[in-house]
């Protein structure tokens, strides 16, 4: 996968300012309120900064939390974990392989084949639906 690098800067011209406090400062939207959280379109998820690809949607479920979680990535290399201490936690985060956007949290207490729940924020996601869901 090619490394996406750029700027600050480049970023807050690129971005939306909630994708951009998501992406870039590891911020997190309120639970039940991003696009993404319910939607059931067929599709692929892509990186809302890099566009590069995350999750499919046969991988999504209902996990009950408000954002959208999924079993796993499109691949290995498409998203990267790293130990989270903030908030007096300790979780892992994952960010985009491609561009290093925070995505959100992986949480082991998913359904099989996995047992992980991508847990991540819909701000930056961008849903590509497949071509006969559009």
């Amino acid at each position: 996968m090619s490394k996406v690098q750029k700027t600050d800067a480049e970023w807050k011209v690129l971005l939306a300012p909630e994708t951009y406090r998501i992406a870039r400062e590891k911020g997190t939207e309120r639970a039940f309120t991003g696009a993404y959280w319910d939607t059931t379109t067929p599709g692929l998820y892509r990186c809302a900064a890099c566009e590069a690809p995350l999750f499919e949607s046969d991988t999504k479920f209902d996990a009950g939390c408000g954002w959208p979680s999924y079993t796993k990535p499109v691949s290995p290399d498409a998203v990267v974990e790293h130990e989270d201490r903030s908030h007096f936690m300790v979780r892992t985060e994952v960010t985009c392989g491609s561009c290093g956007a925070h995505l959100g949290h992986v949480f082991p207490d998913g359904p099989a084949p996995t047992g992980l729940r991508y847990c991540i924020n819909s701000a930056i996601l961008k849903l590509e639906p497949k071509d006969d869901a559009k």
